[in-house]
């Protein structure tokens, strides 16, 4: 998408809030889930993935993102010893989210690989009250005229209709509801990734898609205001910039411009640590930069953690 989230946010009927919503800040903020006493470890997550993981002089992107995804990944499930229900947790790679919709007189699909999925036996509960809900009726989506909002989409012959939360699911599945959505930017060369504001894009179709996919296996193809929204999260990392999202389902009457909106909160570009330091740095035999890692951001591991924890604390 080449606009990014704007355009997302028109092809998805979605308002977006800057920041993280209130129920995932409450859990970084309350001491009592004791977030805090993991940030040794995430140290260490980081040091292990950067420094320690390979006999390579420097570690390629497209080994220490997935390694680093995997520690803190590792870190977030020792809270299941305080909250037994994070067990109720599953991890799915290489799933395909299938989800159609009209937009004004356009029918739209979002298909493909929709990232590491975590699934959940029980849904997010919804992060904006009925009134906020409501009040996005007044909100204007912007609008690109006189471009096309479809300017960069793909055009396809679609023979069937398709609404399909993963491939990998059959009939049954215990963890039946999409949780957090996992995006990683591993390519080493930079030209072969997503710019941050691209994949922020990326994130809000594939959560927005997953929501949709799952509203409709709920509640019908009927186009309405839902009375129990459909929230999935996602978060995006090359590696060291996190960018995370909350997306809320509000309505799956998304023709017209009018009405109740979709709800996103977006927290943008944030680092886990400044740098990397692989090799010491050595002037006249003497060590003016040791090997190690710098700038680590502790509120950047804690919004991980809580997206992580979202929905059971």
């Amino acid at each position: 998408l080449f606009p990014g989230v704007r355009q997302a946010q028109w092809l998805t009927k979605t308002k977006l809030v800057e920041g993280l919503p209130p129920a995932v800040q409450g859990i970084m903020d309350n001491p009592a889930h004791g977030l805090q006493e993991l940030e040794e470890r995430a140290k260490h997550a980081v040091s292990h993935a950067r420094l320690w993981d390979t006999a390579e002089v420097a570690p390629r992107r497209e080994q220490y993102c997935p390694v680093l995804f995997e520690n803190l990944i590792h870190i977030c499930r020792l809270m299941s010893g305080k909250y037994p229900s994070l067990n109720k947790r599953m991890l799915a790679r290489n799933c395909r989210i299938a989800a159609t919709w009209e937009r004004e007189s356009i029918l739209l699909q979002v298909r493909g690989l929709s990232g590491i999925l975590m699934n959940s036996m029980t849904p997010i509960p919804p992060v904006a009250s009925k009134e906020e809900v409501l009040a996005t009726k007044e909100h204007v989506l912007e609008t690109f005229y006189p471009i096309a909002p479809t300017i960069d989409l793909q055009e396809v012959n679609v023979y069937k209709e398709l609404n399909d939360t993963g491939q990998c699911f059959g009939d049954g599945y215990p963890y039946s509801h999409p949780h957090t959505l996992f995006f990683l930017e591993s390519a080493n060369a930079r030209t072969d990734r997503f710019r941050p504001e691209q994949l922020r894009a990326k994130m809000l179709m594939f959560a927005f898609g997953n929501a949709l996919a799952k509203a409709k296996a709920l509640h019908g193809n009927d186009p309405k205001v839902l009375e129990q929204p459909v929230v999935v999260q996602s978060v995006g990392t090359d590696g060291q910039l996190f960018q995370f999202m909350v997306f809320q389902l509000n309505t799956t009457d998304l023709v017209s411009n009018d009405g109740v909106k979709n709800l996103v909160w977006v927290d943008s570009d944030q680092n886990l640590y400044e740098k990397a330091q692989c090799v010491p740095e050595v002037k006249k035999r003497v060590v003016t930069k040791p090997a190690g890692i710098s700038g680590f951001q502790p509120d950047t591991f804690k919004k991980f953690l809580a997206l992580y924890l979202h929905g059971t604390v």
